[in-house]
């Protein structure tokens, strides 16, 4: 009798093991979550019965956890092999069906060894140890992945923190290892395709890298703020364990490989022994296989820009023209458009100036650049104090951003020119490149208009000795003048001979032995950054100096019409005849063309100028002297500047 009632117990746990109701043992589904399995005994059988099969019972309730184990297995795996659930559930699903398949070969033993009359409660409770626990912790892992509805990294990540946990168990932690290969290998495949091609084949949105595709390459030439390099390709924050230390790599190989496929070069990586990254397992040889194909790509594309793009001679032809390297083209375009570059930003005609600018490219030395085409002239709407403060990524002081727009602004203040870059050289030279250019290009195009404007005021004192008109005035204005012209000689020997050169020696050296395209844009971004800051275009330094470039041109100005206040007839257009009307009291000519009165009228007028200069250098120098000590580039600056201020005095 006994016999019978443990093998009714052990017919039912049989059929339990695999998810099927018994005579008295029955499986239950509560609730609505997918791991509500539970596990009754029939309470309608027989008292004396009930009574009898309790210890076997009792014993039978030790497997229920594996047969709970075995549903929800079962059941991830068909839910998991939907096309919607993602490459790595699906490589997942198919290798816990091979574990399934083994386990109801192991169900099947047990039931031929039962059929023969050879196995015991105890018995199957012995065999089925082994796959206790692999089934437990894979039942933990499937818990959290549909409790979750994980998938790609993140069932990765999973299968890895509980293989970790059951360290201290070999059998059950190789069984989580066999399971991390076969949803490797599925994930692998993905990641072979990005670090051999720069393709993302992720159609689940598994991979943890994502792509932009509202983001297009046009941007980089177009949008001083363009995201393009930075985000059109990004990390993701569920990043395989395993891949974590190798993100940014993968990451930029990619990108690397995808630049030269959108260029039209045929990318091909170097094969290497064993180098399919899906056949690699637990080992860690794929990481050398991604570090192979970094170098690869990051080489490549740098030799590309470089050899096929002439990246480098970008870069000078950028410094010839936006950084007036070779200025020559520049003094005759001053020339030529002296007329348009008078008119207010609305009333120039910009396709007019662009061919006044042709015409000085072609008729000096710049005709022998080939990249001379590629140069354009633009017409900015305001002056550099405020464009300077439209531009937020810029730290600009307070001043300076606050500075309010001059009333006449014309082509001398807005006139830049730009440069035509086309897509790779876009990554370095972007929209952003060429504006911190042109920034530059604005301030040093002013200093030489300013240089200009006094060197004919200059003529004109020349003029009036070789007339053999001396006196107190004419001196008093030379001085002014020839300080003047050193104050701006100095800025523009600063700038040019202390700022731009070095920097740009110092970037190309770097260049020279840059590793990769993004080492390139940095070291190019850095020299950007650094000669905005080293010419106080970033500082309160800048409002000093400009109002010291309008005091000189406002007296350059005036400087004819004092040279000759008595023949001189009223001219209320230009912008210093109201600043001396006063002052010299303009009036018919006399007899006497060198009165003392009116040689008074024009030394007072001069010594207004000189009043207003050296206000603004004087007030210049404290500055200059204090933020010295902070940012030691601007003491040359500073002794260029004092030593006007000191000649001044003298």
């Amino acid at each position: 009798m006994v016999l019978i009632q443990e093998m009714i117990v052990i017919d039912d746990l049989l059929s339990a093991l695999t998810g099927i109701d018994g005579r008295y043992i029955s499986i239950k589904k509560s609730g609505g979550g997918e791991d509500a399995f539970s596990f009754h005994v029939d309470g309608s059988m027989d008292l004396a019965l009930q009574a009898r099969m309790f210890t076997y019972v009792e014993s039978a309730k030790r497997i229920f956890p594996l047969c709970k184990s075995y549903l929800l297995i079962n059941q991830f795996v068909e839910s998991r092999s939907q096309f919607k659930s993602g490459l790595v559930n699906h490589a997942f699903a198919a290798a816990l069906r091979a574990l399934l398949l083994d386990y109801q070969a192991m169900v099947a033993q047990l039931e031929h060894q039962f059929r023969l009359g050879r196995l015991s409660i105890q018995g199957l409770w012995f065999y089925c140890q082994p796959m206790m626990g692999s089934m437990q912790a894979l039942s933990i892992v499937i818990k959290k992945a549909s409790a979750y509805n994980f998938v790609g990294s993140a069932v990765l990540n999973l299968l890895q923190s509980q293989a970790k946990l059951m360290a201290g168990n070999y059998l059950v932690r190789s069984l989580l290892e066999k399971m991390i290969d076969s949803a490797n290998s599925a994930y692998l495949g993905i990641l072979e395709r990005w670090v051999y091609e720069g393709v993302i084949d992720d159609l689940h949105d598994e991979f943890f890298i994502a792509e932009n595709k509202s983001l297009q390459k046009e941007s980089l030439t177009q949008d001083y703020d363009a995201m393009y390099w930075r985000q059109r390709y990004s990390l993701k924050d569920d990043i395989p364990s395993f891949l974590a230390n190798s993100a940014e790599t993968i990451l930029t190989t990619g990108k690397y490989l995808n630049v030269m496929r959108e260029c039209g070069h045929t990318v091909q990586v170097p094969a290497l022994e064993n180098s399919k990254l899906t056949s690699f397992g637990s080992n860690d040889h794929y990481l050398e296989c991604i570090k192979s194909a970094y170098d690869f790509a990051s080489g490549e594309l740098l030799n590309l820009m470089k050899d096929k793009y002439d990246l480098n001679g970008k870069l000078r032809s950028i410094k010839h023209y936006l950084l007036l390297d070779q200025g020559d083209f520049l003094v005759h375009f001053m020339d030529i458009a002296r007329d348009e570059l008078a008119k207010t930003p609305n009333e120039i005609s910009v396709e007019k100036l662009q061919s006044l600018l042709d015409i000085a490219l072609r008729s000096t030395a710049a005709a022998a650049d080939p990249l001379h085409e590629d140069v354009t002239c633009s017409v900015d709407s305001c002056s550099l104090l405020k464009r300077l403060s439209t531009l937020k990524d810029l730290q600009t002081g307070e001043t300076v951003a606050e500075t309010e727009e001059p009333l006449s602004v014309t082509g001398v203040e807005t006139f830049s020119v730009n440069y035509k870059v086309k897509w790779p050289l876009s990554l370095v030279i972007s929209r952003k490149a060429l504006t911190k250019y042109q920034l530059i290009f604005r301030f040093l195009f002013h200093c030489k208009h300013v240089h200009r404007q006094l060197c004919a005021a200059w003529e004109v004192h020349q003029g009036a000795r070789a007339r053999d008109r001396h006196g107190t005035a004419i001196s008093t204005s030379s001085i002014l003048c020839r300080n003047m012209l050193k104050f701006i000689n100095s800025l523009l020997h600063y700038l040019t001979f202390e700022v731009l050169e070095p920097n740009w020696h110092v970037m190309h050296n770097k260049l020279e032995n840059a590793k990769s395209i993004d080492e390139v844009i940095q070291y190019h971004d850095f020299f950007m950054e650094k000669c905005l800051k080293e010419c106080s275009l970033l500082s309160p330094i800048l409002l000093k100096l400009e109002k010291l470039k309008l005091v000189c041109l406002q007296y350059a100005a005036a400087t004819q019409w004092l040279m000759n206040s008595i023949e001189v007839p009223e001219d209320t257009d230009n912008p210093s005849y109201e600043s001396c009307k006063v002052l010299l009291k303009l009036r018919k000519p006399s007899k006497k063309p060198n009165s003392p009165t009116q040689e008074s009228s024009v030394i007072q007028c001069v010594l207004k100028f000189e009043r207003e200069f050296t206000s603004e250098l004087q007030s210049l120098r404290p500055i200059l002297s204090s933020r010295a000590q902070a940012e030691p580039y601007l003491t040359h600056l500073a002794q260029l500047i004092l030593g006007v201020g000191m000649d001044q005095q003298m």
